[in-house]
C-alpha cells in the first residue's frame, strides 16, 4: 500500500499518547460513535478494567458536543477525532475509494454511508496504532462490550497474551441482547440475557430450536452474527468492513475463540430505534427502510 500520509494520515502524525511500555500486550479500540457521555463513560471504563489501554474515537453529533469531548479528552490514552472539513478532504483521497468489495456500498444512504465512513476511519486508526506502538486494534461500537470469557482470569490483555505469535486476528462471537423490559435506563447493567452466537452452540440446540428463537423472524439475530474481531497490528493493515481486518500483503491466519464473545445491547432502548431513524432523513416506510438500511 501507499505511505500513510498519501492517503491522508498526516493529520495526526506527531500525536503522542500516554503509554506504560511495561504492560503487554498494548490494546486499542477505536470506533465511530454519536452517542451521549452517559452511554460512552461506562463503555470506556469497562474496557480499562479489562486491559485496553488506549482508544481512538471519531465523533459526530451528540459525542461530538463540548461537554462530551473535554471530558473523553481529559481521560488518560483517550483520543478524540473530529469529522471536520479536513478530515474529510483527506479522507477523500484514501485508498478505500478504490475497494472493489466495498464499491456496492458507495454514495448511499444512512447505513451505507456508515459502513463506509467506519472503513475509513479504520484506515486512519490503524496508522495511528501502529504510531502509538499498538500490539492490537478492535473497532468496537458503544453498544458492544468484550466479554474475555476462556481466559485465566477476567482480562482481554491476559486472553491475547495467550495468543499464538502466528495469529494475526482472533474472531469474537457476538451475543445479542435479549430485552424484557420497556423502560431499560442502563442497559450495560441492567440487561443481563442474550441469544448466543451460533458457533458457541450445539449444532442440534441451534437448529432444533431455531423457530422458537427467531419468533417469527427469519434472521436469527436482529442485526449482525458475524462477530468482531481483534487484529495483530502490522505493516500492509487494512479494514475488511467494520467486523474484520485484512492484510495486502498476505491472508491473515485467523482464530475463533470458544468462549470469548461480543456482547452486543441490541436496541435496548426505544431511542435507539428512532436516533437511527432521525440520522439518515429516511422515512419509517418498507420502502426507505429497505433503501436506506443493510
Amino acid at each position: 500500500g501507499r505511505s500513510a500520509s498519501s492517503h491522508g494520515i498526516s493529520l495526526y502524525r506527531g500525536w503522542s499518547f500516554d503509554s506504560d511500555t511495561a504492560i503487554t500486550p498494548k490494546i486499542c479500540i477505536t470506533g465511530s460513535t454519536s452517542a451521549s457521555l452517559h452511554q460512552i463513560l461506562p463503555w470506556l471504563y469497562y474496557h480499562k478494567v479489562i486491559g485496553v489501554s488506549h482508544f481512538i474515537l471519531f465523533v459526530e453529533g451528540e459525542a461530538a458536543k463540548p461537554a462530551v469531548t473535554s471530558v473523553l479528552e481529559s481521560i488518560r490514552g483517550v483520543k478524540i477525532i473530529f469529522r471536520t472539513k479536513e478530515l474529510k478532504e483527506q479522507q477523500d483521497r484514501s485508498r478505500i475509494w478504490n475497494e472493489t468489495w466495498l464499491s456496492g456500498f458507495f454514495y448511499k444512504p444512512c447505513n451505507y454511508e456508515l459502513f463506509v465512513k467506519q472503513s475509513l476511519n479504520m484506515e486512519m486508526a490503524i496508522v495511528m496504532a501502529r504510531e502509538a506502538g499498538m500490539d492490537w486494534i478492535i473497532h468496537l461500537d458503544t453498544d458492544e462490550l468484550i466479554h474475555p470469557a476462556g481466559a485465566r482470569e477476567y482480562s482481554l490483555r491476559r486472553l491475547l497474551l495467550d495468543v499464538p505469535d502466528n495469529v494475526d486476528m482472533v474472531i469474537f462471537p457476538n451475543y445479542e441482547s435479549s430485552v424484557e423490559r420497556d423502560d431499560i435506563k442502563d442497559p450495560f447493567t441492567e440487561v443481563s440475557m442474550f441469544k448466543k452466537n451460533y458457533d458457541h452452540l450445539p449444532k442440534d440446540t441451534y437448529f432444533g430450536l431455531y423457530k422458537e428463537a427467531t419468533r417469527g423472524n427469519p434472521n436469527y439475530f436482529l442485526t449482525y452474527g458475524n462477530g468482531k474481531s481483534a487484529a495483530r497490528v502490522q505493516e500492509h493493515m487494512r479494514p475488511n468492513g467494520a467486523h474484520r481486518w485484512h492484510n495486502y500483503m498476505k491472508t491473515p491466519n485467523e482464530i475463533k475463540l470458544e468462549e470469548a464473545a461480543i456482547l452486543h445491547y441490541t436496541y435496548t432502548k426505544f431511542s435507539d430505534l428512532t436516533s437511527r431513524r432521525d440520522r439518515c432523513g429516511c422515512k419509517p416506510t418498507k420502502e426507505d427502510v429497505k433503501r436506506c438500511f443493510i
